[in-house]
Formats: C-alpha cells, structure tokens, sequence
C-alpha cells in the first residue's frame, strides 16, 4: 500500500489601494499646537485598516508641516507606503515620499516614513491653494499565503476552457446565427438568445410582436456595431488600450458610450465613461462633456466640470475646435461651465481676503 503524501505551498501575495485625504480651511487648523494631529477617516487595504496622520504645527519642529501614515489593526503587517501632495493647480500629485517595504507593528507608525515639508514653503506651494490641500496615499501589502495542505495523489480537474473565448468565436463564425445585422453595407450575424439576455432593447426588438430576424442598423458605423456584440458575447472590450482614450481610441470610445446608452448595455456606459475619465485633457475634454450631457452621464458631466475649474486650461479650451461645436450643440454645458469657472475665481478671491 502506497505511503500517503500531502503538500502545501507558500507565495507572495501582494494588495494595493490608494486613499485620498482632503482637508479644507487649513488656515483655522493652524496654531495647534505641537504635535496635535487630524486624523483621516479609517481606510482598509489588504485585510488591514489605516489612517492618515496631518500635523499642521507639526510633529518635532513647529516650522514644519508632518504626514505620517498609521497603522490601526491589532497585527503586524509588512507594507509599503507612497505619501503624496496634490498640486491644486494642475490636480496631478508631484511631491512625494516612498519607502520600502517594513514591518508595522499593531497601532503604531513609523516616523522616518512620514512626509514633511517647511511650513512657509508649502503655504507658498501649489499644493494649497483656496485653503485647501489634498494628500494621497498609497499603500502595498505584502503577505505570505500558503494553501491547505493536500494530498498529493489526487484526480485534477482540467481547467476552465475559457467560455468568454468560446463566445467570441462564436460571435466571430456566427455559426448558427438566427438574426442578421445590416450595419453600414456590412451583414453581421449574430444569435438572438444572447442579445436578448444582455439588453432590453435587443430583447424588445427581437423577440417582441415584430420578431425581427433581418435588422438594419442606423446611424451607426460597423466597427462600433461589431465592439457592442463583443461586449455583450464576452463582457470585455476588444482590443483597446483603456488607460489611453486618444486618437483612434477615443473616437471608438465616444460611440461605443452612445451605442451602450442606445441598447441599455449599462455597464458598457460605465466603462466608456471610466476610460474617457480617466483621459480628459483639452482636446478630449469638449466631446467628452458633450456625450455626458446628451446621454445623462451625470458623474462623467460634474468630472469634466471640476477637470475645467480646477485646472489652468480655459483659454487652451477655447482656442480647440472642439468648443467651437460645443458652443453649438451643447450650449447647457457652456453655462454650467462658465458657472463652475465664477465659482472657483469667487472662492479663491474670498480666501484672500
């Protein structure tokens, strides 16, 4: 009779999460005094909660401004740390601190991790700016994780054969498709059964008193219909880069965010507006504002006013071909934009003073 033989096995295991801490009116938090502290709200990363530590009078010298980062759970922790300022007037974080991996220790922080800056210099900084600052932190968690200990003569089950893939390739054949698609002069096939789960439009119009078995697409270029059936079969995007909405990709981006708002595909319109997001600049930024208005991407629309009013790029935007039409077919967008624009210049006025 064979010897019984189990095993078990140790890999890194690594999480990451970043917190961002605002803190308004700055200037009444001053005088302090030494060593007092405001405390961010606690925020949990890799099985651990946290918090950020601002000393505004400081932590060992009054002349100084102090960030640490505390660790709150009852368990030591191996972890890193990046501190960062905000620059108010570009909203990209540029000053920084790192530090490597270390042990903290239940309820404590290490100092020689924190972020300091002389107290006059970061009061002339763009890191504050209508007395408002804004710290991000990011945090890595490094672990040890071993698994169960199992026997080692044991059946393996194969593994998964990667449905989504299968998807696409039955989207691609369209082998056994019952409902075709006129898209541009392009026929495209495609099964109504998974159009109809995945979005009530399809299903209205596929399987509602028409029965549409031959449906001709409108006002809608091939390329973006073929990106929708992808989503839909597989529930990711084809290839495209989602950290760079730019040049071809933003054009495919914009009209896929109109084609998911036109057959209630919602997480594809999520994701559309998480990529152009996650890309506004000057150029991107007119179009961007415009769809967010005329398909009620409430979040997307006050992103792209805050990105106009907390940034140095109005006479940039105005200059763009893009405001150009924006001024024709969204003039609601230019109200509300100038509006956010009086604001902010009325707040930081009124700081002055």
């Amino acid at each position: 009779m064979p010897t019984p033989t189990t095993v078990s096995t140790c890999s890194p295991q690594t999480e990451h999460g970043k917190h961002v801490f605002e803190i308004f009116g700055y200037s009444q938090h001053r005088n302090m005094g030494l060593e007092q502290v405001i405390t961010s709200g606690t925020f949990s990363i890799g099985g651990h909660d946290w918090a950020l530590l601002f000393y505004p009078d400081g932590y060992s010298n009054r002349e100084e401004i102090c960030i640490f980062l505390k660790h709150l759970s009852h368990a030591e922790v191996r972890a890193s740390c990046e501190l960062r300022m905000v620059d108010q007037t570009t909203g990209q974080p540029s000053f920084f601190r790192k530090t490597g991996m270390t042990w903290f220790n239940p309820c404590c922080y290490i100092q020689c991790s924190g972020l300091r800056m002389n107290r006059r210099e970061f009061e002339a900084s763009v890191y504050l700016r209508n007395d408002h600052l804004t710290i991000e932190c990011i945090v890595t968690v490094r672990r040890s994780r071993v698994s169960t200990t199992q026997f080692v003569n044991k059946i393996e089950a194969p593994p998964s054969s990667g449905i989504t893939e299968q998807l696409a390739k039955l989207l691609e054949a369209e082998e056994n498709a019952d409902v075709t698609f006129s898209v541009g002069g392009e026929t495209i096939g495609a099964h109504k059964i998974l159009l109809a789960v995945r979005s009530p439009v399809f299903r209205a119009e596929l399987f509602g008193p028409m029965k549409e078995s031959k449906v001709t697409i409108e006002d809608m270029q091939p390329a973006v219909f073929r990106a929708l059936l992808h989503f839909i079969y597989t529930d990711s995007l084809p290839d495209v880069d989602q950290n760079d909405a730019r040049e071809s990709n933003s054009d495919l981006i914009w009209h896929l965010l109109v084609a998911a708002d036109r057959y209630a595909v919602d997480r594809l319109k999520s994701l559309c507006e998480s990529i152009l997001c996650k890309n506004l600049d000057v150029e991107t930024l007119p179009t961007t504002l415009a769809l967010a208005y005329q398909h009620n991407c409430d979040k997307l629309k006050d992103i792209c006013l805050e990105f106009i009013s907390s940034s140095s790029v109005m006479d940039a935007l105005m200059a763009t071909d893009g405001y150009k039409d924006l001024k024709t077919t969204c003039p609601s967008a230019l109200i509300d934009m100038f509006e956010k624009t009086l604001r902010s210049v009325h707040t930081k006025n009124c700081s002055v003073y």
